[in-house]
């Protein structure tokens, strides 16, 4: 498997196999036009939107005030690092001297399937993304 990492702006960390150039430039129009104000969570047109879903409970999260509860309970606690009110991220960790890192915008409209995933990824047993 090839492919090619891309680190973008809002702290998402995205991979791409086998990129070509028009598969860069298509992904920087995606973002531009996708991931704008508003966007909740964030799909292409005609594509079914995706929730987030705290399995145990089966609850769907819709808002950061639920999330941060269950990250709580799983041990992520809101990382700060000098980081002023006014940054655009909010960040949890699982301890000081893990490399475990969850970015999220701190407009909870903005969420979008990516932010998503990478809750899924760091806690596969109790999250899932699913299709409305």
């Amino acid at each position: 498997m090839s492919g090619v990492l891309i680190f973008r702006k809002n702290g998402v960390v995205q991979f791409i196999s086998n990129p070509t150039k028009e598969s860069f430039q298509q992904e920087a129009e995606a973002e531009s036009t996708y991931f704008g104000v508003g966007g909740g969570t964030a799909t292409a047109p005609g594509a079914r939107p995706r929730v987030l879903v705290y399995v145990p409970s089966n609850q769907v999260i819709k808002s950061y005030a639920e999330l941060e509860q269950r990250l709580q309970e799983l041990g992520w606690t809101r990382y700060h690092n000098g980081q002023s009110r006014s940054s655009d991220l909010i960040q949890y960790h699982r301890s000081d001297a893990s490399a475990h890192l969850i970015s999220l915008p701190t407009n909870f409209n903005n969420f979008s399937s990516i932010h998503m995933y990478d809750i899924v990824v760091k806690n596969p047993s109790y999250f899932q993304v699913r299709v409305l």
